[in-house]
């Protein structure tokens, strides 16, 4: 079941109720056997709830669906439109891209090599610095302001989430990270004023005076439950997290009121660094990224982790 409220607040019920009605027509129409091939991911942004499985069936779905098992169309609607969460901002602007149609490339655009001169004068003009490397490594010494997202599958997704499309983006990379991937990632999620790269990265910059900035890194053992703060998806803090915490959504953390030493918790680490670089990067003095998941955090206490919202 895909998400009904992509295409305006004005459409998500009737949506829901055509998707209910089409619903019922294949479970009506189709045998237990027939496969259902997603053409989104389970668990994705676009699935609504999110699942884990990648294929199906019809008689599967009928069996384990709870969707499906409403007992009418209302109830369908309420199940379907609880269930959704937020979802990356880029969304709402590549329907109209893709209708004007993109730009049109004749091969891989380079990213081009900007010394730390250029890179203080961009910044200066208001572009942004995205530093994909391991956050474990963007922790230990960044450019100030800069924004931490590590390059693999979810770069794009936090990148066109968290960028402003129509400001310049300065890359900081490692040499063994693809500066191609880089690129197309962004380009895919209409991120396309790409300035360049910061040639020789942090120790380039470093070595001809340009300043450092740095964010402690804690593990999960030690987290303080009245300093963390789970950027999670609604729906994944609601499925386990440390008592006490409080959840402030990753693209949404720089509106939450935080107020004091403040610890950012994921799954693994890299998102709760994005959040950590967004906070500091907008005045918040004591904050530190958490290396570990809730659960790591309850196996190294021997106690539950807290469910629900």
């Amino acid at each position: 079941a895909a998400r009904t409220d992509l295409a305006g607040a004005e459409n998500t019920e009737a949506l829901a109720r055509a998707q209910y009605r089409s619903l019922h027509r294949l479970v009506d129409e189709l045998d237990d056997t027939a496969a259902v091939l997603p053409t989104h991911g389970a668990g994705s942004f676009c699935s609504a709830p999110p699942g884990v499985a990648r294929t199906t069936t019809i008689g599967e779905q009928k069996a384990t669906n709870p969707l499906l098992a409403a007992p009418d169309e209302d109830t369908f609607v309420r199940m379907l439109l609880g269930s959704l969460g937020s979802y990356p901002s880029y969304f709402g602007r590549l329907g109209e891209l893709n209708r004007r149609g993109p730009a049109v490339l004749a091969g891989t655009p380079a990213l081009a090599p900007l010394s730390a001169e250029q890179v203080t004068r961009l910044q200066q003009s208001g572009a942004q610095v995205i530093d994909a490397r391991p956050f474990t490594e963007f922790a230990a010494g960044h450019l100030p302001g800069a924004l931490s997202i590590e390059l693999r599958d979810a770069f794009s997704t936090w990148l066109g989430w968290l960028v402003d499309p129509t400001r310049p983006v300065v890359i900081v990379r490692n040499p063994d990270q693809d500066p191609d991937e880089i690129v197309w990632q962004a380009l895919k999620v209409g991120v396309e004023q790409l300035a360049g790269e910061l040639t020789g990265g942090v120790a380039t910059w470093q070595a001809v005076g340009g300043t450092v900035r740095s964010l402690p890194l804690v593990d999960a053992a030690h987290a303080d439950p009245s300093r963390v703060v789970d950027i999670r998806q609604k729906g994944e803090f609601a499925a386990g997290h440390i008592p006490g915490a409080r959840n402030a959504e990753l693209a949404a953390v720089t509106n939450a009121e935080l107020t004091g030493p403040v610890q950012t918790i994921c799954g693994h680490g890299e998102r709760a660094a994005t959040a950590a670089s967004l906070l500091a990067a907008n005045g918040h003095q004591d904050v530190s990224i958490i290396t570990g998941s809730p659960g790591d955090w309850s196996a190294a206490h021997d106690a539950p982790l807290e469910v629900g919202p």
